[in-house]
């Protein structure tokens, strides 16, 4: 199944207007300072379309920003809600606007990190005896390195352990 593209001047925009919304309310001035300078270096990401940088520090503050959104929003929100009764409406939509925010953040993550990999990003995830690399091409190589050079899989020492 073929991955849509989804353009980066489409998630960036989507999410400054629903952070506008946002803040229309309740929220605090952190919550814009933390969602406009992730949003800033989306733009670095767009005016650098070769750059795997930008796009990796737009995908790493998307994700911090997920849970900043929960922390403010668990902190501010029972606070607004007691003082929300002269503006309810205008309270109601602010917080769904920045609900939806969040909700749509792990899907913007989603298709910024496809973006990464088309830009030629390569993630590689090591630990100290345990081999595992995601290549950009999503392929897996994992292994347990036994200290003289060679990699042993984990599906040769699991064969190895039942045959014993």
């Amino acid at each position: 199944m073929e991955i849509p593209a989804v353009n980066l001047k489409a998630i960036v925009l989507m999410h400054w207007l629903l952070t506008i919304w946002g803040c229309m309310a309740w929220l605090p001035p952190s919550y814009a300072w933390g969602n406009f300078s992730v949003l800033a270096v989306g733009v670095w990401a767009i005016a650098q379309r070769d750059s795997i940088d930008a796009v990796l520090m737009f995908l790493i503050g998307i994700a911090v920003t997920i849970l900043t959104d929960i922390i403010h929003f668990g902190i501010y929100y029972p606070l607004a809600e007691g003082l929300a009764e002269r503006n309810r409406d205008t309270f109601r939509f602010s917080a769904g606007m920045a609900i939806l925010g969040l909700l749509l953040k792990p899907v913007s993550c989603f298709f910024v990190y496809q973006m990464y990999r088309e830009r030629g990003g390569d993630y590689n995830v090591n630990f100290a005896n345990w081999k595992s690399t995601v290549h950009s091409k999503g392929q897996l190589h994992s292994g347990i390195y036994n200290g003289s050079g060679r990699t042993h899989s984990l599906l040769n020492l699991i064969e190895v352990k039942l045959r014993c």
